[in-house]
C-alpha cells in the first residue's frame, strides 16, 4: 500500500509500505525527517506524532487509551487527527493514506 508523508514546508516523502508494518517503522526506514520512533514502537516515547489527514481519520480510526495519554506528552500541538505512528499498521483500505508530520 502507497504511504504519503507531508512534511512542514509541504515536501512529501512517498512509499510503498508492506501490509502489517507499522508506518513508525516505515517512517523510519525511508528516513522521514520528524518521525523518530525512538522507543522503537513500544508506546513509550511519542516521537513518532502524525496527523491523520482529515478525511482518512475515520479509516484509521482514533487513539486507544494509552496512546491517548502519550499524545498529551507530543512536543508539536496536538490536534484532532494526532495519532502514534507506531499504533498504525498498514492493512487493507489504507492505500493512499496521507500523514502530516507536525512542525516542532
Amino acid at each position: 500500500m502507497k504511504v504519503t508523508w507531508i512534511l512542514p514546508g509541504g515536501a512529501e516523502v512517498s512509499a510503498e509500505v508492506a501490509e502489517g508494518q507499522s508506518l513508525m517503522e516505515a517512517a523510519v526506514a525511508r528516513n522521514v525527517p520528524g518521525v523518530v520512533g525512538e522507543c522503537g514502537g513500544n508506546l513509550s516515547c511519542a516521537t513518532c506524532h502524525v496527523m491523520v489527514a482529515e478525511d482518512w481519520a475515520a479509516r484509521v480510526g482514533g487513539p486507544g487509551e494509552f496512546e491517548d495519554a502519550m499524545l498529551d506528552t507530543v512536543e508539536a500541538a496536538r490536534g484532532p487527527g494526532s495519532r502514534l505512528s507506531c499504533q498504525i499498521t498498514a492493512r487493507d483500505g489504507l492505500d493512499g493514506l496521507v500523514l502530516i508530520v507536525p512542525e516542532v
